[in-house]
């Protein structure tokens, strides 16, 4: 399972709208999207969409992921309800196994200390000053930003979340990840002709 194998945290508030290219492109080019809920209770998304989670946190083992992903919700900014799934990227990014997070997220994981010594970027930098994290200095004013295993992105920028994930996972690579990029930040109709090559 670990080959192909990409899961995807859920949780009410969840963001639906920062994860749609990643987790279509995944699919289409043969990985497997697993959802992951505090439970496997039904959480219920930002846009108002009922989710029902594979597997519960608790079940999840890096050793069975390709990469966590964990976008944003309303939640990481009111209380620690989503704590134990920045504890899970801690875990994720001891065994190497790569982490991206976008929005809220950022704030998740900043709190968990994993921003304080890795490149980053998020909303805004006061933004994350506001966790009391101790990476400012680290901090990359960037659509997105790749540190080895950890991916980060601010909330207005799913498409170039989506193109870090693919190149960290090898999905799309050189010619064709510029293409998939220019195709959909862009509308770059010419990228389609290399994209579908």
């Amino acid at each position: 399972m670990t080959s192909t194998t990409v899961h995807l945290a859920v949780y009410d508030t969840f963001a639906d709208w920062e994860t749609g290219h990643i987790t279509a492109h995944l699919t289409q080019n043969g990985f497997t999207v697993r959802t992951v809920g505090p439970t496997t209770e039904p959480v219920t998304t930002m846009g108002g969409l009922r989710i029902q989670p594979d597997l519960a946190l608790d079940e999840l083992d890096p050793a069975d992921s390709r990469m966590l992903i964990l976008a944003g919700a309303h939640l990481w900014d009111t209380g620690d309800d989503l704590a134990p799934f920045a504890a899970k990227a801690r875990a994720f990014l001891d065994a190497a196994v790569p982490v991206a997070a976008i929005c809220g997220a950022t704030a998740g994981i900043a709190r968990e200390g994993l921003l304080d010594d890795r490149a980053h970027t998020s909303a805004v930098p006061f933004y994350l000053d506001a966790t009391g994290y101790k990476g400012g200095e680290h901090y990359r004013d960037a659509d997105a930003v790749t540190d080895g295993d950890l991916i980060t992105a601010g909330p207005t920028e799913p498409v170039a979340f989506a193109r870090e994930v693919f190149a960290r996972l090898g999905v799309y690579e050189g010619e064709k990840l510029d293409a998939w990029y220019r195709l959909f930040r862009d509308s770059d109709a010419s990228a389609y002709e290399i994209l579908s090559s």
